[in-house]
């Protein structure tokens, strides 16, 4: 009887509950006053999508769903491998190192510790493919260089019909990296961001506002990954006429299309590692490869010893708390019945 929701209530009184086209109508803050509580601010997990759509929609946010830059990259590796099938031309020589029976390459770049050129690298290269196979050039003026210059040389007119080159994007990413000292995992959940910003404001990375838009995103990801963040003010100091103020908007602005969301799922960010890892397979950017040394070796085999010690813990504990029966002591084991 004490519960609210009971056939005692009038039906007057009684709660509604939520249609599926009501969703759009949670994105938004109820700020109505009322005697006994005060302002209702929504939680972020409220105003995620459903699963289905999200799946589609957001890649950034769900593990399960594409890259959206690994999908782009895929039709000219179509077109390349379809080219030189056709015009017989040879892979050339081999430039990847492989492991024999004396010598075993091993690649320290891992998900946990990426390799700093190569991550920036195939980061760089994501973002060309964004460019270049982009399906139209929707944008905004916050992030348009002719509105909002990065420097005071003169923008070219045909700006924003000139692709930059693969080289113009690593060299922009990496001055910045080397500057203020950000990590290769700071590169990774930039390219997440970034992807996130495109899917959510519904906008194209082209070749007026890469360069803004990239720069937002470092300037993020540095602020939310690294222990030791760089101020804004630290940028204005790597390009020397954009301003404070003009950071501090463009940031605002970034976190607002974001709808404040910059939380990355650790199943996000490996996939985002590991569909780089493809990209540099596709293009023929190898990671460095280093002969395995009996320290090397060594190192591997402590830490494999304690991974199966911890996994051998972890497994008793669990076949311990898995007993249903007070008087069960141990496992019976049948003997093996051979014939």
């Amino acid at each position: 009887m004490g519960n609210t929701v009971s056939c005692c209530v009038s039906p007057g009184g009684s709660p509604k509950l939520p249609r599926q086209t009501d969703r759009l109508e949670d994105y938004q803050i109820n700020t109505d006053l009322s005697d006994d509580t005060g302002p209702y601010l929504q939680h972020i997990s409220d105003r995620e999508l459903p699963d289905d759509l999200a799946l589609e929609s957001n890649p950034s946010d769900h593990a399960r769903a594409s890259t959206i830059f690994l999908s782009k990259s895929q039709t000219d590796v179509r077109d390349r491998r379809k080219s030189n099938h056709i015009n017989h031309v040879s892979p050339g020589p081999l430039s990847k190192k492989y492991s024999s029976c004396s010598t075993i390459f091993i690649d320290d770049s891992t998900v946990s510790q990426p390799n700093l050129k190569s991550t920036i690298k195939c980061v760089t290269l994501a973002i060309y493919y964004h460019i270049k196979n982009r399906d139209s050039d929707r944008s905004l003026d916050i992030f348009d260089e002719k509105m909002h210059p990065l420097s005071r040389e003169q923008v070219p007119d045909d700006y924003c019909r000139t692709d930059p080159e693969h080289k113009l994007i690593y060299r922009f990413v990496r001055t910045l990296f080397s500057a203020a000292q950000l990590t290769a995992e700071c590169a990774i959940v930039t390219l997440v961001y970034l992807e996130r910003l495109l899917t959510y404001a519904e906008l194209d990375i082209c070749p007026s506002n890469w360069k803004r838009i990239v720069l937002g995103a470092i300037l993020l990801a540095s602020k939310v990954w690294d222990d030791q963040a760089v101020w804004n003010v630290d940028y204005c100091q790597i390009l020397k006429d954009i301003t404070v103020e003009d950071m501090n908007e463009m940031e605002r602005h970034f976190l607002e299309l974001l709808q404040f969301n910059i939380n990355v799922p650790a199943s996000v960010y490996a996939k985002y590692y590991f569909d780089l890892r493809s990209l540099a397979d596709d293009n023929n950017l190898s990671f460095p490869l280093e002969p395995l040394s009996n320290e090397r070796a060594q190192k591997l085999e402590a830490i494999s010893r304690l991974c199966e010690d911890k996994y051998k813990d972890l497994s008793r504990a669990a076949m311990r708390r898995s007993f249903s029966a007070d008087n069960l002591v141990g496992i019976r084991r049948s003997n093996a019945v051979l014939s």
